[in-house]
Parts: structure tokens; sequence; C-alpha cells
């Protein structure tokens, strides 16, 4: 990939960013479709979340991921929302148009694309969601306009209720509880798919896992959105029952892919943005 004086800039900004695959990805995205586009990466603290979004738009960025802390914070400092972010109350990319910078939410999408590119379809079922941080909400948004039950459990009841309220347009069945193995032994006998939104399993605590193995069944999907490890002690105890998994770099994959469809108008080359990924996680 050579860089000269039309190369354009996309960015992930977040606080830490060291560990992002997405550099990888979108460059091997950029690079397959000939695009003369380059991704890197900029730690921002919350101090300086303001000045890095302003001089984004100054410098005429394509346009930016935005990972953690700052989802929520950068929303008040951007031109336009899309409405599935403003619902979510988080923004991980904004495209720079015409001046403009505005935000979106691909994780929700993301998630649901991972599932039926794995075969697995939210229609009527019913999904048990562990947390109600930021990805959770952007997937229990998604999930929700198919879904005919949900079941949010978090640690802190007061973010489950919010969470739950949030979504009484869509008609779905919503049920909270705390995150405890005793509610979770109740819920999971009827759930066909069972997604993690926590922390809960993430290096370097790799050997943890939020569920009890023995509640997991050969006919449940389960969805760990961590991919560091790729296998997961929750993905592992799936397997080992039969159960379909889908693991967190399917999703990180087609959230990188929606918006690199925001940004460039070209259809994202998943196959290869999935090698770059996984090349880099092997390392």
């Amino acid at each position: 990939m050579k860089v000269n004086g039309k190369s354009r800039v996309c960015a992930i900004i977040g606080n830490p960013v060291d560990h992002s695959l997405s550099p990888v990805m979108h460059n091997a995205a950029f690079k397959e479709l000939r695009l003369n586009l380059v991704y890197v990466a900029f730690t921002v603290t919350s101090g300086e979340l303001e000045t890095a979004v302003l001089g984004a738009k100054s410098l005429g960025l394509q346009g930016l991921n935005i990972t953690m802390p700052h989802k929520h914070a950068v929303m008040k400092y951007l031109d336009e929302v899309d409405v599935t972010a403003k619902s979510v109350g988080a923004v991980n990319t904004v495209l720079c148009k015409n001046g403009k910078l505005i935000g979106y939410n691909t994780d929700g999408r993301g998630a649901i694309s991972a599932l039926q590119e794995n075969g697995v379809y939210t229609e009527e079922k019913k999904m048990v969601i562990l947390g109600a941080g930021g990805a959770a909400k952007a997937i229990a948004y998604q999930a929700s306009q198919d879904l005919s039950e949900l079941v949010i459990l978090n640690r802190t009841h007061e973010k489950a209720k919010k969470l739950a309220e949030s979504l009484k347009s869509f008609g779905v069945k919503v049920k909270i509880g705390t995150l405890s193995h005793e509610i979770m032994r109740t819920e999971m006998p009827t759930t066909d798919i069972l997604v993690n939104a926590t922390s809960l399993g993430m290096h370097p605590k790799s050997g943890c896992s939020p569920v009890p193995s023995d509640i997991l069944r050969s006919d449940l999907c389960v969805m760990d959105i961590i991919y560091n490890p790729l296998d997961t002690q929750l993905a592992k105890d799936a397997k080992a029952k039969g159960a379909k998994v889908v693991s967190g770099l399917e999703m990180l994959i087609y959230q990188g892919a929606v918006a690199f469809e925001i940004w460039t108008n070209y259809p994202a080359p998943i196959e290869v943005m999935r090698k770059a990924a996984l090349k880099e996680l092997k390392k």
C-alpha cells in the first residue's frame, strides 16, 4: 500500500487501543480493494476526546472507530447521530462527510450478521444477554426487533432495568435479573441463544466463565463477544456440550464490515478481514 498526497485516513480512538485488531483488518481490506486509504490507532484519554474529534474533523479524516471509554461521550461532539446509535446511546463509527461528523453504531448489526452467517436466526427466539453495557445494549436493540423473549442479566439492577425500558417499543417480552448462577439455571432450559457481553473470560483471566458448564446444551447457540482469547472458557464448555458457538471475532469482523461500507460505499471483503485478524491474533 503506497501512501501519497491523496491518501485519506481512518482511525480508531480510545484508551487503550494498542491491542486493537481494527488496523490490520481494515488495512487489509483497503489493500484488497485498492483504495487509497490507511487506518491507524490513536490513544485518546477522556480529557482529550473533544480535541481529538474536532481535530479529526479539521484534518478531514475519512472516518473513525470509537472504542472504550468514549462510545457515549463522543456523541456530544458530533453533528449528527443516526437513530440506532441514539437509541443505544453509544457511537462506535463516525463518518466525516461534507465537513460534518455523523455517528453510527455497528455493534448490533455486526452481532446479528455474525449469528446469521453461522446459521442462527433470532426470529421468535429467546435470547439471554449477560451484561448491560454498550455492546449488550447494541445487541439487545438489534435483536429485539425479531425476538419473542429477551432476558437481561446484569450485576447492576438499575442498568438492566434502564435497558429493558428502552426496548418497550419493540413489543418483545423483556425480563431482567441479577447475573447469578441461580437465575441462569432458571432461564437457560428454555433459551435458544446465549450472549456473553461481559468481560468475564477475557485475557488475562481466560480460565473464567460466567456460566456453569452443566447448564449448557447441545441445542443452544452461544456467542461470546470476547475475542482474546479466541476460544474463551465459555466457548470451550459450550463446544464440549455440542452447542453452536459463534466467536467474538465474528462479531468484530461483521461490525467492522458495516463500518467499512459506511466509509467507502464498497462491499467489505469479509474473508480478507477475517484472515488478517486471525493472523494477528495468532502472533
